[in-house]
């Protein structure tokens, strides 16, 4: 007699951002856990974040963790600095059982990799003025020089989609130039938006700076924490039961705004051919 067939869809591992930006640690996902279905959510709609007040970052990202977590997310990633900052712990505490992964500015691995004690942070406004990252700085950047450089209209302009644009271009020159001005040697990009342009802003500081992210250290906390649940959970130990080409698990893109910079960049800057977004209001 036949096993019966399994038809309840793959357990999905939830990822949101503001936007677009998540989208480098969805890769970093994908990459670490090719098995695992994900569910990305871009509050595009709402975005940016990083201009916006902490109780409107928090509503809004539970708002899009509610969403996840009723679509059958078994845990989520919060792929947003602005709103680990400011709705991290809102999240813990409203769900207890679910395990969160957030995403922070890796000031401590900046201070660890700068060469002449002078480290630059490139990240939103709302980032630099979170508690969170002033505790950070407290804690990590006693002895050595930090400039934190605000980057207001940044993510707007990446949100479009066309990262070629010498509007583009002339505002990243505008918020690197304090950075070269202050002799750094570390920058740290302390928003998933800003590896996209990862280049251009490389081309604007220099090639004797180097740039940190830390995109892959949260794919591998992800990675930890799922594998526990693996270990205690019967359902989100199965394995998918669907493949795209290439076996790699299903992706779901979704944005709040219009999908489409979302399926472009998911085509053009990861490489996804096969990527659809769809829009949804949430």
């Amino acid at each position: 007699m036949e096993a019966p067939v399994d038809s309840r869809p793959p357990p999905t591992l939830g990822v949101f951002d503001s936007g677009v930006g998540g989208l480098t640690v969805l890769q970093a996902l994908r990459a670490r856990m090719p098995e695992v279905a994900l569910h990305y959510v871009a509050d595009a709609g709402h975005a940016p974040y990083g201009d916006r007040s902490s109780d409107y970052i928090r509503e809004r990202s539970l708002r899009v963790a509610e969403h996840l977590r009723a679509a059958g997310a078994r845990m989520v990633v919060v792929a947003c600095n602005t709103a680990t900052a400011h709705a991290v712990n809102a999240m813990r505490e409203r769900w207890a059982d679910w395990p969160v992964v957030g995403i922070e500015p890796g000031v401590k691995p900046a201070v660890a990799a700068t060469r002449n004690g002078r480290i630059g942070v490139m990240a939103t406004t709302a980032t630099i003025a979170s508690r969170r990252y002033e505790a950070l700085v407290a804690a990590h950047a006693a002895d050595v020089s930090l400039v934190s450089q605000p980057c207001p209209g940044l993510v707007t302009l990446i949100e479009r989609g066309d990262l070629d644009t010498p509007e583009l271009g002339d505002l990243i020159d505008r918020y690197c130039e304090p950075l070269k001005a202050a002799g750094v040697d570390t920058v740290l990009l302390g928003c998933t938006h800003y590896p996209l342009v990862q280049n251009r802003i490389q081309a604007a500081l220099g090639e004797g700076v180097q740039l940190l992210n830390i995109e892959d250290a949260v794919a591998r906390q992800a990675q930890r924490l799922w594998e526990s649940l693996t270990t205690t959970d019967g359902v989100a130990a199965q394995a998918p039961t669907q493949r795209h080409t290439k076996g790699l698990a299903p992706l779901v893109l979704q944005s709040t705004g219009d999908p489409g910079p979302l399926q472009h960049l998911a085509r053009v800057a990861l490489g996804w051919q096969d990527a659809q977004a769809t829009h949804i209001d949430v």
